[in-house]
């Protein structure tokens, strides 16, 4: 019995040890190596997106951007690996990369068998699909035997099977694994609709030769929570990227922007001094870098480097960008959408 009772002591011994060396693994190995390195999208515009010239764009991108000023107090310290949906999975386990900002769903199998960790939603949407204009369809439900355009190796190709069974509709799968290849087909006429997730629709049209003759069709037919994920078993990695997340709805929240955050160090509002980490009167800390291993000032880095979410989402999605998005549900919940963020204390 006694020889039972200390094997499973060092059994708890030796878990407990895996499981510290495991917290204390990305963030230091960040930090080592002086960058963060992000998997993103490949060339979605508005999430991300690369130029001519390789600088990216897009929501995502700037998720990776506030964690590296979060954790460097410079937003720039960041690398960019782009990944198609079959690679990005992978490419976290492996830990080619450190964060997975990458439009990809958070979905229960995600966050159990794949091993993942989501830090938030940065983007709630939905699937839908879009048809050329001279098809003179109206809705989905009119989309009984027609051939379907699809990325393989996402939930859009689950859903679309779901809703077609549900619908006790007929249809053809046109897959491909490149978001490229999928539209060129849609665009060549190799198959009648184009389904995604209804942001990447419209930014994907913006590409097509004449975006006009093509219309999205009403349906909304998933949930689509997009957000950012880690590996799991590292909670000190974890806390950093769920945390900025949150920072970025706080400060939005409370006012503070890229233009203005200087000034609101010196405000009256005792939770915004928290928030950008202002020390208190007798000199003592403030903040809440330190229990997550950054700088008391991490907030303020994060708006000096990124802006606050509402000011990420008009950059790269909103009304005066090409795809011209409306908050909706990506609203603060204050203003009617579901973006609630913990509060920093």
């Amino acid at each position: 019995m006694k020889r039972k009772f200390m094997g499973l002591a060092l059994a708890a011994t030796a878990s407990l040890f895996a499981a510290t060396a495991a917290t204390a693994g990305t963030l230091d190995d960040v930090k080592a190596k002086g960058f963060v390195q992000c998997g993103v999208n490949t060339s979605l515009m508005g999430f991300g997106f690369p130029d001519e010239q390789n600088n990216w764009t897009g929501m995502d991108v700037d998720f990776c951007r506030a964690v590296a000023a979060a954790v460097f107090g410079d937003a720039q310290k960041v690398k960019f690996t782009p990944l198609t949906a079959k690679e990005r999975f992978t490419a976290l386990q492996s830990g080619e990369v450190d964060i997975l900002s990458r439009n990809t769903t958070w979905t229960m199998s995600r966050d159990t068998s794949l091993g993942l960790k989501f830090g938030g939603v940065m983007y709630y949407d939905g699937q839908g699909f879009m048809v050329k204009s001279a098809m003179g369809v109206d809705s989905a439900l009119k989309l009984s035997g027609a051939a379907v355009c699809v990325q393989t190796g996402t939930t859009t190709e689950l859903n679309l099977a779901d809703y077609f069974k549900a619908n006790n509709m007929e249809y053809k799968v046109v897959a491909f694994e490149k978001e490229e290849e999928v539209l060129g087909a849609y665009e060549d006429g190799r198959c009648d609709a184009y389904t995604t997730d209804q942001s990447g629709i419209y930014a994907q049209r913006l590409k097509l030769a004449k975006p006009d003759d093509h219309v999205v069709l009403p349906e909304i037919i998933s949930k689509e929570p997009l957000g950012p994920s880690v590996r799991q078993g590292d909670d000190a990695w974890f806390n950093v990227v769920k945390w900025t997340y949150y920072a970025l709805l706080n400060a939005e929240e409370l006012g503070i922007t890229q233009a203005n955050v200087e000034e609101m160090k010196s405000s009256a509002n005792p939770e915004i001094k928290r928030v950008l980490g202002v020390p208190n009167a007798d000199g003592t800390a403030a903040g809440f870098g330190t229990g997550i291993g950054v700088s008391e000032d991490w907030v303020a880095q994060i708006v000096k480097g990124v802006g606050n979410y509402g000011e990420i989402f008009e950059r790269n999605v909103g009304a005066n960008t090409p795809l011209k998005i409306a908050r909706g549900l990506n609203a603060l919940w204050s203003k009617g959408g579901l973006q609630y963020a913990p509060p920093i204390r």
